[in-house]
């Protein structure tokens, strides 16, 4: 795992200096701490900061091909690159390295943006193509991780991280409006947009192709969720996505470092750890997060029940509202963009905790959720579906009672709540966004905050949809929805990715394996979620090895404390400044009568909503992007004595000379 970083001249210019590579790289040197590699020649600059997992001595980036004429940095891993490098040998290329990295610029050398298709894992790809001058970024299936990007007449700039771009001198940070709205709606802006203008990410399963000036993004892969016809005996599917599952994990578990594994008490994280110690015979460190002071958000009890039933060496780290407060301004440093949820703070301090221990990698269960109906929201589909065939029925609204029993008195309330609420659009069932429809309305709720016009209800779905969307069922349409929007923008990167590599840490995903999602998109809905059973395959895989307690669960998502956070026995001083009326007049992002009203509501201990809570945090969160990305931009520190490896190939003819090991 590491943070890559570059910028490609597009017309006759001085080369990027070493300097302005080494002081990108410093900006993401959380990511890769271990050493930084850097390659120069007129067109081109290239730059990795490496955590070093696999071929620890060897596997120095950049890597080039036999004679020279590719380069790649690289962020991430290939999982099946063992199995790749025999075939690309008997093709008669000769590897300098052991590590994954080099399998990837031989198969592009033989492939070109093909190679993508054979590459089991998660990764951002930047390869320099010395012949043509072309520049190949590429980022994984489903965006594990991540790639930025940002281009003028003269230049492309690109990167791991915003902030690696913003250290290029020309590169300046300033708000999306159209981006923010669109955070406060899903929660994220929408791929390719950031929430700063011209800087745009290259989507999950794309590729973007720089040469003659000219620049292109292209897909490669993408989700389907056609169901194949042919009908199968559940215990069929049941041992085919089980033996993926092992697989999955176990290639998962290749490093030459130790793997750890992160147990939040749940069926997916129980389920992956209990892969790992029942088919591995690795030693094994577990990892949770305990809310000490907010037992309704505590799992510890589960924790502890699967650390002692399987045996692992299990540490714990006690997340209380102050800690969630006091690191927040961390955390949107490296989430690099507004968010409405507290979750990823204590994400932030787990993998702190790993990294006290000495640990780079560890396994989680992501995925799992999004591609076998594991969320709450594909219920609520149904249930309203089935509602809307006798939409006066005050009988069939009273389901939605069964699968939100953690909403406060739900169980109490009478169909005027149930009406009000969730009947909104009840008849709209052809809407390719029927089952994310009153999610959406209702977190757009908190855009009353923003200063500038909002976006209007008929123009807040800027979504396209694939050809064949209308052809899948409606629950492969929810699934659709909740992947490319929810989990590679929030999931994977603002609580996944960004959380982990802050404390150099990466995550893995065994559930995200390509293999595994394409099986479990081509299930039959009823066999995913017959009635409404989530997960129902997985939890015949858990009774097998996982105590009752566990696969019984009811699916409880994971949340972390918000009002008290900010507002409790020590508020934090940044939030009363930002909040300000005139911290938010100078960033001119929000309305502040809107939000002194709601800082009043939180300060003198009035109930916030759901909606005000999620409020709360974005407007704190946008504030501390501005403050941190747009008014002041602070560069790191870097140390020209870093361990290095430097091929600069700067001369009056590319290619005349090569120095390596400056």
């Amino acid at each position: 795992m590491c943070g890559i970083t570059g910028v490609l001249n597009r017309v006759d210019a001085p080369p990027v200096t070493e300097a302005t590579l080494r002081q990108m790289l410093a900006m993401i040197r959380h990511r890769g701490p271990d050493e930084i590699g850097i390659y120069r020649d007129e067109w081109v600059g290239l730059g990795n900061a490496r955590l070093s997992i696999i071929d620890l001595s060897g596997g120095q980036q950049p890597i080039s091909n036999e004679d020279g004429t590719l380069w790649i940095v690289f962020n991430g891993e290939i999982f099946n690159y063992l199995e790749l490098r025999p075939e690309l040998e008997a093709r008669g290329h000769q590897f300098a390295t052991h590590c994954d990295t080099e399998v990837i610029v031989h198969l592009y050398e033989d492939y070109g943006p093909g190679c993508l298709s054979r590459l089991n894992g998660q990764f951002a790809i930047a390869i320099w193509d010395t012949r043509n001058r072309s520049l190949f970024l590429a980022r994984d299936r489903l965006g594990i991780r991540p790639i930025f990007y940002t281009r003028n007449d003269q230049q492309l700039v690109f990167g791991s991280e915003i902030k690696a771009l913003l250290a290029c001198p020309g590169v300046n940070a300033e708000i999306n409006h159209d981006a923010l709205d669109q955070v406060f709606v899903y929660w994220s802006a929408l791929s390719p947009n950031t929430v700063f203008n011209g800087i745009w990410e290259v989507p999950p399963g794309h590729y973007l192709l720089a040469k003659d000036n000219a620049l292109s993004v292209e897909p490669y892969w993408s989700l389907d969720f056609e169901v194949d016809r042919t009908a199968q005996p559940e215990q069929v599917y049941l041992e085919e996505l089980e033996a993926l599952l092992i697989d999955a994990t176990r290639i998962r578990l290749r490093a030459d470092v130790p793997v750890g594994a992160y147990l939040s008490g749940g069926l997916d994280s129980s389920l992956t750890t209990a892969l790992i110690r029942n088919y591995t015979h690795n030693r094994l460190d577990t990892f949770s997060i305990a809310f000490a002071d907010n037992p309704g958000f505590d799992e510890s009890a589960f924790q502890r029940r699967m650390a002692a039933h399987l045996g692992t060496d299990h540490r714990v780290v006690q997340c209380t509202h102050a800690d969630i407060g006091a690191v927040f301004p961390e955390v949107v440093w490296h989430t690099e963009t507004p968010v409405l949820r507290t979750a990823p703070a204590p994400m932030f301090l787990l993998s702190k905790l790993v990294h006290e221990h000495n640990l780079k990698v560890v396994l989680t269960g992501e995925g799992a959720d999004e591609f076998l109906a594991g969320y709450d929201i594909f219920k609520e589909m149904k249930i309203r579906r089935f509602w809307a065939q006798h939409p006066e029925s005050q009988i069939r609204p009273l389901l939605l009672k069964r699968i939100y029993p953690d909403i406060a008195n739900l169980g109490s309330l009478n169909n005027t709540f149930l009406n009000a609420f969730f009947k909104r659009g009840l008849a709209d069932t052809g809407s390719p966004y029927y089952s994310h429809a009153i999610r959406w309305s209702n977190t757009a709720r908190t855009q009353r905050f923003l200063a500038h016009q909002r976006l209007e209800e008929d123009a807040r779905l800027p979504l396209t949809v694939p050809p064949g969307f209308h052809r899948w069922s409606s629950l492969g349409q929810a699934q659709y929805l909740e992947s490319t929007v929810f989990l590679p923008q929030y999931l994977l990167s603002s609580q996944g990715d960004r959380m982990a590599m802050a404390n150099s840490v990466e995550g893995r995903y065994p559930f995200l394996d390509y293999r595994v999602v394409e099986f479990c998109n081509r299930l039959p809905p009823d066999v995913k979620m017959p009635g409404l059973r989530e997960k129902w395959l997985l939890k015949q895989i858990g009774r097998r090895l996982l105590p009752p307690e566990i696969w019984q669960r009811t699916k409880r998502p994971y949340r972390a404390p918000i009002h008290r956070s900010f507002y409790g026995q020590h508020t934090p001083d940044y939030v009363e400044e930002l909040l300000s009326d005139s911290a938010l007049r100078e960033s001119g992002l929000f309305n502040p009568a809107a939000v002194a009203q709601l800082t009043h509501k939180a300060t003198n201990g009035g109930g916030l909503s759901e909606t005000d809570e999620m409020a709360l945090v974005g407007v704190l969160s946008t504030q501390l992007v501005y403050q941190q990305f747009v008014k002041t931009f602070n560069l790191a520190p870097y140390d020209t004595c870093s361990p290095a490896k430097v091929v600069d190939r700067v001369t009056t003819e590319i290619g005349a000379s090569v120095a390596v090991g400056k």
